[in-house]
């Protein structure tokens, strides 16, 4: 399988594109809009088809770029259903799987940063979105999030994953890469707290809103076309 880790420096975005080497297809995950260029580009030099486009949640910090990229090449795109995107040719929930060539993207549900989170599992990986980070995770202070049910989503969803699974998480802000649910299970301090430890600290944090929720989320509820 052909894996790229990308980056958008103003938002500490990851975002993941993935291709089945035989037969070109591919999947983008988590776009963003100011860098479909650059992804554009990438895909058009790689020789790519991308089937897909989709996005962990609707994300808060930045827009997404699925719609554009849908404009672009003609991908469908793909949102959780409970999010009510109607602009999104699929509402995906657990259990569904996205075929690229002869690899399968599957549907976890993770919700608790926001209510409407997914994983995406594809052989030994898992795209986390941000329900899981590298030694943390999403806060869970809008978007309907809730502390208890990330709890269950990492302890009951995530980290039921094979211990070898290696964690891409949708940011980073401290310049790690990637990381493996057995890495997290034993060294997240967050999750490690337990239950009581991690619903207190994620209730407790009294961070900033995102400096630009109020222009990303509407937008993203259009698929990124009108912010």
């Amino acid at each position: 399988m052909f894996l790229r880790q990308l980056f958008d420096e103003a938002t500490w975005t990851y975002t993941y594109l993935l291709a089945d080497e035989q037969s070109k297809e591919a999947i983008i995950i988590d776009s963003v809009v100011e860098k479909v260029e650059r992804d554009v580009k990438l895909i058009n030099e790689l020789g790519l088809t991308l089937k897909y486009a989709v996005d962990t949640h609707v994300h808060a910090d930045h827009v997404t770029g699925a719609g554009l990229l849908r404009e672009r090449i003609g991908c469908k795109t793909g949102v959780a259903s409970s999010e009510g995107v109607s602009c999104a040719d699929m509402a995906l929930k657990e259990g569904d799987s996205l075929q690229f060539g002869k690899y399968a993207l599957k549907i976890l549900e993770t919700p608790g940063h926001t209510s409407g989170c997914l994983s995406f599992v594809c052989d030994d990986k898992v795209f986390t979105g941000d329900a899981l980070f590298i030694r943390g995770c999403g806060r869970t202070d809008f978007q309907a999030g809730d502390a208890n049910t990330l709890y269950d989503s990492i302890t009951k969803k995530l980290y039921a994953l094979p211990d070898n699974t290696t964690v891409y998480p949708a940011h980073d802000y401290k310049g790690m890469m990637l990381s493996t649910i057995a890495e997290e299970k034993a060294h997240n301090p967050r999750v490690t707290l337990g239950r009581e430890g991690f619903v207190d600290l994620m209730n407790n944090l009294n961070l900033a809103m995102p400096k630009h929720i109020h222009v990303a989320v509407p937008a993203n509820m259009k698929c990124g076309l009108d912010k």
